[in-house]
């Protein structure tokens, strides 16, 4: 009888291990979905708020992906400038440079005025002796000879120089005379 009663030990012991081996495993997939339910209800929400602030770096990152493109494109506008700035910037040197030559003529016709006035006064005023009477103003006289000869020589300088130019002796006999 013993042996009966070992056996029936070690059979009840088999059959309680392998029924708790069936609960387990019955109720295992159950508890592992309770742990994953109550793993994303606390996860979830920082999840939400890191998944929309990365959204909305992505679209503040490509807004500044687009504006470095602009940039960059205008750099490379800027580069392909450079020859019409090297241009205007010799353009401004030739110009400064012709203002230079221009304002040293007029100084030069200036003084060169200045001094033949001076010494032909100086030589006219040597010789002379005597007071001479107020003579009339010849600037009207003077101003509208002038302008003849502006109005006859202006279009003459605009015409290549292998046409001849017109005869205009009687304007120019005309001004004499009126000088005179």
């Amino acid at each position: 009888m013993s042996q009966a009663n070992e056996l029936n030990f070690k059979g009840k012991k088999t059959s309680e291990k392998i029924s708790e081996n069936i609960h387990i495993f019955a109720n295992d997939p159950s508890l592992a979905f309770f742990r994953i339910q109550e793993h994303i209800r606390k996860v979830l929400p920082a999840i939400l708020e890191k998944r929309t602030e990365v959204l909305s770096l992505q679209t503040s990152l490509q807004g500044h992906c687009y504006d470095m493109e602009y940039g960059v494109q205008a750099l490379k506008s800027i580069e392909k400038s450079e020859n019409s700035f090297h241009n205007i910037q010799e353009m401004i040197k030739t110009s400064i440079f012709l203002k230079q030559q221009l304002k040293y003529e007029e100084s030069k016709k200036r003084t060169k005025k200045d001094s033949v006035k001076n010494s032909v006064y100086k030589r006219f005023s040597a010789h002379l002796a005597l007071d001479l009477p107020d003579l009339p103003d010849f600037s009207v006289v003077m101003r509208d000879t002038t302008q003849r000869m502006e109005t006859i020589i202006a279009p003459v300088q605009g015409r290549p120089e292998t046409t001849n130019p017109p005869s205009s002796s009687g304007e120019l006999q005309r001004s004499h005379t009126t000088l005179h």
